[in-house]
């Protein structure tokens, strides 16, 4: 905390920041005549950047957070600015609660709470503690944020009252003790690794070696399953996925399992339970796949994670944007170079595809934009950048069951923002460091972009 506010003071940034404001919605107002659907360019001129000629202006809606809880009643405010960064997040704001069944719902849990991971992540430590002391906690999920709060939740509770934790699919986890970065970085993260796996806009020599690669791939990734089921009682507990290790890298979907996590269920104060689908009644939980068994609970938290697609799409007061975005959303791949819609003028989202180093991913792609927005270089036409965004779509639907994720193709990412901003993508000194040496945010750290 100390660090932001000490940043925002020397660079000047707090008269900037409006706190305590809500963003309603935007609004994009075209100028009178204009006609976006004919636009071949982005914006609609390939010459000129959107600050010299910009063809409208985005109104931004807001209010008080205080008006927002209701506290007080204040108008909105309309701002009125030629280009908006949106930084909203994926992981936040937005719930992911599952469907069910009617009269299945939350709403008959009567005698008990369902509440989601968000709003138990919000609470101070000591209400946490006190929200599930006491209390038959069940909790849903298999992803970092559902691990974690079951430890928390072992931890205050015991073997007194266990911690449930219910689960459909599994996913492989590091070990506590374990740096990730020696397996993920030093074995998938490096350029040698990417030439493992199909690209977006590769050649016939590139594809092949793909295919001559294959069977080395497959090999790390069983060495790799083989040292965590050592680690881990993953076999003990019926808890060893039964896709590749390698899948979930390339969908993001490797966590880390807590500390003494596995300790906890060799005790007893984590209790795990398997199954298709869930509802609930009066007490508890009811299972799809066991309609015999119940289980009796007084929360539920559901680590289920968060709807980002909605959260984008409704910020949106347009229904022809929204539905922009909606339609890309659906293909995986949700903007050119993770961060312009050719359909949405004077506009960026940074943050919403993710990677296995989010805050770097995300200053590299801030500047990447910065640079565009001082004229540094003009993007191609819309239908190259659709064309070149449906190739990331293949890649998305190849090898990432969960949607945006960068993750594994992180290196060739960041070679074609570089090329964009007339950097040299290579940042090693040397071949075989450039070849089978992590990359990492340091170095990109001296990025220089070229002019134009």
């Amino acid at each position: 905390m100390e660090y932001l506010e000490s940043y925002a003071l020397h660079f000047g940034l707090l008269p900037y920041i409006k706190f305590n404001t809500k963003v309603i919605d935007i609004n994009y107002c075209v100028q009178q005549g204009q006609d976006m659907r004919s636009w071949s360019h982005w914006g609609g001129t390939a010459t000129d950047n959107c600050f010299t000629n910009p063809k409208g202006k985005w109104e931004v809606t807001t209010t008080c957070a205080a008006a927002v809880q209701g506290h007080l009643g204040q108008d909105p405010r309309v701002y009125e600015v030629e280009f908006v960064i949106l930084c909203i997040g994926r992981f936040r704001g937005t719930p992911n609660i599952p469907d069910f069944p009617p009269k299945k719902g939350p709403e008959g849990f009567v005698n008990g709470k369902v509440i989601h991971s968000m709003h138990y992540s919000a609470m101070e430590d000591s209400e946490a503690t006190k929200f599930v002391k006491g209390k038959r906690v069940t909790v849903v999920g298999f992803q970092k944020s559902a691990l974690d709060i079951a430890n928390e939740c072992a931890t205050v509770n015991g073997v007194e009252n266990p911690c449930t934790l219910l689960y459909r699919n599994l996913h492989w986890n590091i070990p506590a003790d374990y740096n990730p970065y020696t397996v993920l970085a030093s074995l998938y993260l490096n350029r040698f690794s990417e030439l493992m796996l199909y690209k977006p806009g590769e050649g016939r020599f590139l594809s092949l070696l793909v295919t001559l690669l294959s069977p080395l791939r497959w090999a790390i990734s069983k060495c790799v399953e083989s040292y965590i089921k050592f680690k881990l009682p993953l076999k003990k507990y019926d808890l060893v996925p039964e896709h590749r290790f390698s899948a979930d890298v390339t969908s993001c979907s490797i966590s880390i399992a807590p500390k003494d996590f596995y300790d906890r269920v060799e005790e007893g104060s984590i209790l795990l339970k398997k199954s298709k689908g869930f509802g609930f009644y009066t007490n508890g939980l009811t299972f799809d796949d066991d309609a015999t068994a119940a289980l009796e609970s007084d929360i539920v938290i559901l680590g289920t994670g968060y709807k980002g697609d909605l959260k984008l799409k409704n910020i949106f007061k347009s229904p022809t944007f929204q539905k922009h975005i909606t339609d890309v959303l659906n293909s995986t791949v949700p903007l050119y170079r993770e961060s312009i819609h050719p359909r949405i003028p004077q506009l960026a989202v940074i943050g919403y595809s993710e990677s296995y180093a989010n805050l770097y991913t995300s200053e590299m792609r801030c500047r990447w934009l910065a640079h565009f927005l001082e004229d540094g270089f003009k993007l191609p036409s819309i239908k190259e950048m659709e064309k070149d965004m449906l190739e990331w779509e293949k890649y998305m639907k190849r090898y990432s069951s969960r949607g945006a994720c960068i993750g594994a193709l992180h290196t060739w990412y960041n070679d074609q923002l570089c090329k964009d901003m007339g950097c040299n993508p290579k940042r090693k000194k040397r071949f075989f460091a450039e070849l089978f040496e992590p990359y990492g945010p340091t170095d990109y750290a001296n990025l220089t972009p070229g002019k134009k």
